[in-house]
């Protein structure tokens, strides 16, 4: 799983957002992922040196409401050459300006701390839940299932989205040959997209009930 892909799949038919900080020998960063927009990160090389775009710290504030203007310009600070900053203390900065806004990082889960102590200081909390990672297959599924409970739901699965798939099929055969038996190259491209579109709705409903705890 890359950096960006944990907190995205977290991320995905929440209403709240998913912060998720990252640091290796070469470098640190975060990703701030929100439903299906855009993930937003910033990166810092080890020893401090920035490695970001500017913009992406004011969008960053902008996703979590942090102040336009104290919080702002704490974050931009973090975006400037200091040799006497290293990634891990970027990283404690931005959680400086995060903890104005409710943010608390459990003890033992300090920025920078190597992955077997990460893991020690999780299993003391009582609210941690582990989280197993079975690929991009189940991430896509998480995804679908986040879209087919909104308002396109009925048009992509259940009954409302087969009728409008065998309609596209229905009405698409006789335009491709209509096109066909009078040389209308467009007319022929639009029926073949229109039986494009509905046997691929068709197989797309299929493929989902016949998943494991497909409806």
């Amino acid at each position: 799983m890359n950096r960006s892909s944990g907190a995205t799949a977290l991320a995905v038919g929440s209403t709240w957002p998913v912060l998720a900080l990252w640091w290796d020998g070469d470098r640190a960063g975060y990703t701030l992922a929100a439903g299906f927009r855009r993930p937003v990160g910033y990166v810092w090389l080890a020893d401090g040196t920035p490695a970001g775009e500017d913009e992406a710290m004011r969008t960053f504030a902008e996703r979590l409401g942090l102040d336009p203007v104290l919080d702002v310009q704490a974050l931009e600070a973090l975006t400037r050459p200091d040799p006497e900053t290293d990634a891990r203390a970027r990283l404690r900065g931005l959680l400086a300006v995060l903890t104005r806004v409710g943010l608390e990082l459990p003890a033992g889960l300090d920025p920078g701390e190597p992955s077997d102590r990460l893991a020690a200081g999780a299993g003391l909390r009582p609210e941690t839940e582990r989280i197993a990672w079975t690929g991009w297959r189940d991430a896509v599924r998480v995804e679908l299932d986040a879209v087919e409970s909104g308002r396109l739901g009925p048009w992509m699965r259940g009954p409302r989205a087969r009728a409008l798939a065998g309609a596209q099929l229905a009405a698409g055969l006789p335009m491709a040959l209509w096109g066909a038996g009078r040389r209308r190259g467009g007319w022929v491209f639009a029926g073949a997209l229109l039986m494009v579109h509905g046997a691929l709705g068709l197989a797309y409903d299929r493929m989902r009930d016949e998943e494991p705890g497909g409806r």
